[in-house]
């Protein structure tokens, strides 16, 4: 790491390594989260309808903390960096929420304790994202986002498995009503120091460059700012604050589904901070971070819609497939029963599978996008994706869901890499963190209506049967892989994705 050098240093294969492997404590939090919390809110009595509600936690805490965890780190400079403080952060708040979690007395303490973890693990998470576009050239960045997918497969794949295997070790997988299971219990334990000791690694295996010199290293084209005419703008703002005002009132007035207003209050509050910015003066953290999302590059605006499809997906098949899998294919939709809780672990080993098989993907995507483009690449594991979630509608042999999980895992792998390496050169150095933060609200917004609409459709047009919440899902990420090809696809890229470390 010389930065007398005029461009940015390529890094060794271990420097990336050391650099992503924080990766695997990361996501075994939110695979310890993704499997079990479900399973938690069901011990604790929660309906199958309220499950939704309950997990709005997630997506809502990182729709706020990310973008001002990525202002905020694009401003810091300690003695030990620029990103790593908040890795140190978020990884000690979100290994305290991990002991915590399995041993709620009551639901509600449970729903306040999804909000840490979920809050604490994007603290890390957020800068984790920009970290690789500080560290590597553009040439690099799709294999350091590829090498980060491989560690969440193997982090996801050990910790969706804690349960499953515990079990088989003698541990109990049943307990009392209202009792959470030792086997998840000791996974969440163990969880908590797996995400301390391995962000601990990559915080004391690494170093940042100082952000001036990151400025002379900057790769992207400038961002140019959008014309702001107010009267534009506040007429915008009016729009979607009425007709997010307009849902309100059809759902009370209707006796719609009071998930619904979770929609209706996202567009409304979109309505809201856009006129709180047309009366803003100055230049603080609130003005920045909208005046950064109006101002945004193409392609971020492009990759949205994609984004958007791809996520929709994932949260539905996080909420629903432990129901969908106990109930079709064990049987048993009664949490103190033993099918129910077989059927739940089995869920673990689903889950477990698809990020093994990403962890896997996440190796060939460089070449597969060398060959075929970073577009049409993503066009084919999204399909894959697609495929495996439709498909679980009809097996009926729990064992075969492995095969579907096979689609699952290449879409996994492709969302968490591709994107970013269609994004990478198009973000200023400076600004790395808080667009990498605002691109992640096209990851939580559509996690957000997934909420909204997916408890809504189930109780309401399903008759109950969460199994049709995932063919919903596989149909959107079908759909996410066909407007990726709307995407602006830089030449560069087609290269530097499959470039050695």
């Amino acid at each position: 790491m010389n930065p007398s050098t005029h461009t940015k240093p390529t890094l060794t294969f271990w420097q990336i390594w050391n650099m992503c492997f924080g990766f695997l404590g990361i996501q075994f939090g939110f695979a310890l989260q993704n499997a079990n919390v479900s399973r938690i809110f069901q011990t604790l009595g929660a309906d199958m309808e309220q499950l939704p509600m309950l997990w709005i936690a997630a997506p809502l805490t990182g729709l706020i903390v990310q973008p001002i965890v990525g202002y905020f780190s694009d401003r810091t400079w300690t003695r030990l960096g620029r990103r790593r403080p908040y890795f140190l952060v978020g990884a000690v708040l979100a290994t305290l929420a991990l002991f915590a979690m399995p041993n709620s007395p009551t639901l509600w303490v449970a729903a306040g304790l999804l909000w840490m973890l979920d809050a604490s693990i994007n603290i890390s998470m957020e800068p984790f994202r920009a970290f690789v576009g500080d560290q590597l050239p553009v040439r690099q960045r799709a294999t350091g986002y590829s090498m980060q997918s491989f560690f969440i497969g193997v982090g996801s794949v050990v910790a969706s498995l804690l349960p499953y295997l515990l079990t088989h070790f003698g541990v109990a997988n049943t307990a009392a009503e209202g009792a959470v299971p030792d086997t998840v219990r000791w996974s969440f334990y163990f969880g908590g120091v797996v995400l301390l000791l391995a962000i601990g690694w990559t915080i004391f295996r690494t170093r940042e460059y100082p952000p001036e010199v990151l400025g002379r290293w900057d790769e992207a084209p400038p961002n140019a700012a959008r014309a702001r005419i107010p009267s534009r703008m506040r007429a915008s703002a009016f729009a979607w604050l009425g007709a997010g005002l307009l849902l309100l009132f059809l759902v009370y007035s209707n006796g719609l589904d009071k998930q619904l207003y979770v929609l209706g209050g996202l567009i409304a509050a979109y309505g809201v901070l856009l006129l709180a910015r047309t009366a803003t003066r100055g230049a603080g953290a609130f003005a920045q971070i909208m005046d950064d999302l109006y101002d945004m590059p193409s392609t971020m605006r492009q990759l949205a819609v994609v984004q958007f499809f791809s996520w929709f997906a994932l949260f539905a098949m996080w909420i629903y497939t432990t129901g969908a899998v106990t109930s079709v294919h064990f049987g048993s939709s009664d949490p103190t029963s033993a099918a129910y809780n077989e059927g739940a672990n089995w869920v673990g080993v689903l889950f477990a599978a698809y990020n093994g098989f990403a962890a896997v993907a996440a190796i060939f995507i460089a070449r597969m996008a060398r060959r075929f483009g970073l577009r049409r690449t993503h066009l084919f594991n999204s399909v894959l994706g697609g495929a495996g979630l439709l498909s679980m509608m009809f097996i009926r042999d729990p064992h075969w869901l492995l095969l579907s999980m096979v689609g699952v895992g290449f879409a996994w792998a492709s969302i968490l890499s591709l994107p970013y390496a269609l994004l990478s050169d198009s973000v200023p150095a400076a600004k790395m963190g808080v667009y990498m933060g605002i691109f992640n609200f096209f990851i939580v917004i559509p996690q957000l209506v997934a909420v909204a609409v997916l408890g809504f459709l189930v109780e309401r047009v399903f008759g109950g049967h969460p199994i049709n919440a995932l063919a919903i899902g596989g149909i959107s990420m079908i759909v996410a892989g066909l407007c990726v090809l709307r995407v602006r696809e830089p030449a560069a890229h087609a290269s530097s994705a499959a470039s050695p470390a």
